[in-house]
């Protein structure tokens, strides 16, 4: 174990702390509920914004970006929309010297503001589909919060588009909940549920929400992304209609969708041990560390020329640095590149040196291999592809482990208090039954799956009948 980091075993919530703040991913700040974002941390957010942004502009999306404040009455103009955030929300009252002759919202989210523009710029169905993301700061007035997953302040990216019909508009929400689960699991390693849920827990204002949904290893669910179909609701309360191709007037259809900084809370909860973060090469800041052992100046002068030409050689196969500091030892260097979860480490000492040759030491699970220098450059990009498929197929048979089908109510029930996970049962569709579960056992609804399997049941806890099984877990 890393010192200064508690045991998972012992106290899992601590850990998560524990290794957020020794990582050097993120610290708490001055101002309650906030987070500081270090280097650490911010670098393995820009790379996943670096990916995912190539991801949405692929599909035809630019970005813009919206005001940070939002008038009061905005919020207003969409009833469920204002009874969803309004315990959330930040005001400002006073600015200039002066009281506001209208309050101002802190961004919760962009609907509302960037709908007003929508209906300024929209005028014909020859403007359409607008298709807009921005990558942002929100702020959300939380009661409990915790570094990376609930933060009163925190980025992340919200695409709003708007469409001529429902069904361009169901497409581009389910087209964005397929980009949000290639990107987590073909970059974060995160393998995913994907399904709508339940009208109880869909975003405020919207038709239908999609969500895509991970296990940790404590066996909770953790919500990563959400994609939601607003029907016309937004587009009625903030005129955004367009002239259709009969040359009439009607209202568009409209999406919003995002991920946010909790995806790198994610990444520590799915992947990381007691010895601190293990990251996925693709979207490690550092992908290789090379590291030199020598005991003195002599065998010091051997060794960094070839460390120097092996740095120099991965460079445009691999994110590689070198740890040359002569006040550590290489046992502390070890230690503390293991704690920031670099992929891949490279020792280099004197009989390495002399057979041409170097360590190279996986930090999934300290596998060792020697590479001839001459090999450096072919195989490192190999194996740290192995270290990307291993850590998403070690996540996948944890969740598949703790997955399990339930059908009935005192077995769900024990399962939820003594071994939470993904359980699957049958539910009747009424938010009564919904609501009484989530009572006694905490447990809730995560998705309802798009795919139905034909299979009926009776209800898991009033016995009525059900049209499929859905997933329920306790989640964050």
């Amino acid at each position: 174990m890393s010192k200064g980091i508690t045991k998972r075993s012992d106290d899992y919530s601590r850990w998560y702390t524990d290794l957020v703040l020794r990582s050097e991913l993120a610290d708490y700040s001055p101002v309650k509920g906030c987070m500081v974002i270090r280097p650490n941390g911010y670098a393995l957010w820009e790379n996943m914004q670096k990916e995912l942004d190539g991801m949405l502009k692929a599909t035809g999306h630019q970005n813009a970006y919206f005001p940070l404040f939002i008038p009061e009455s905005f919020l207003h103009r969409e009833k469920e929309h204002v009874k969803g955030f309004a315990p959330e929300c930040a005001v400002v009252t006073y600015g200039g010297g002066k009281e506001l002759e209208e309050k101002l919202v802190v961004r919760p989210t962009s609907e509302t503001i960037i709908y007003s523009m929508y209906s300024k710029w929209i005028q014909s169905y020859r403007d359409l589909p607008l298709l807009l993301n921005q990558w942002a700061n929100v702020v959300r007035w939380e009661k409990r919060t915790r570094l990376f997953l609930r933060t009163t302040e925190f980025l992340w990216q919200e695409g709003h588009t708007v469409h001529e019909t429902e069904q361009e508009a169901e497409e581009e929400v389910l087209r964005i909940l397929e980009i949000y689960r290639t990107f987590l699991e073909d970059y974060l390693a995160i393998p995913v549920l994907t399904g709508r849920k339940s009208e109880a827990e869909k975003f405020a204002g919207a038709l239908r929400t999609y969500s895509i949904e991970a296990l940790t290893q404590d066996r909770r669910a953790l919500q990563a992304g959400t994609s939601h179909n607003l029907g016309q609701n937004f587009a009625k309360a903030f005129n955004v209609n367009f002239q259709n191709r009969k040359g009439e007037m009607e209202f568009a259809w409209q999406t919003s969708w995002g991920v946010s900084t909790r995806l790198i809370g994610g990444v520590v909860m799915v992947h990381g041990d007691d010895q601190g973060l293990i990251l996925p090469p693709r979207i490690a800041p550092t992908q290789v560390i090379l590291i030199p052992i020598w005991k003195n100046d002599e065998e010091m002068r051997e060794i960094l020329p070839m460390l120097a030409s092996i740095q120099a050689d991965l460079k445009g196969v691999a994110r590689v640095a070198s740890d040359t500091r002569e006040e550590y030892s290489p046992g502390w260097k070890f230690n503390n590149w293991e704690l920031r979860g670099v992929p891949l480490r490279i020792e280099l000492g004197p009989r390495d040196a002399a057979k041409k040759s170097v360590m190279a030491v996986s930090r999934l699970d300290r596998k060792k291999c020697v590479i001839p220098q001459g090999e450096i450059r072919s195989r490192i990009p190999v194996l740290l592809e192995e270290i990307q498929k291993n850590l998403y197929d070690r996540a996948l048979a944890f969740r598949e482990e703790n997955s399990s089908e339930v059908d009935d109510y005192e077995t769900f029930r024990s399962l939820m208090a003594e071994q939470p996970g993904f359980v699957n049962a049958f539910w009747c569709g009424q938010a009564s039954c919904e609501s009484k579960v989530k009572e006694d056992t905490k447990a809730t609804i995560r998705v309802i799956p798009m795919k139905e399997t034909g299979e009926k049941g009776a209800c898991i806890l009033c016995g009525n009948r059900s049209e499929g099984r859905v997933t329920f877990a306790k989640a964050y």
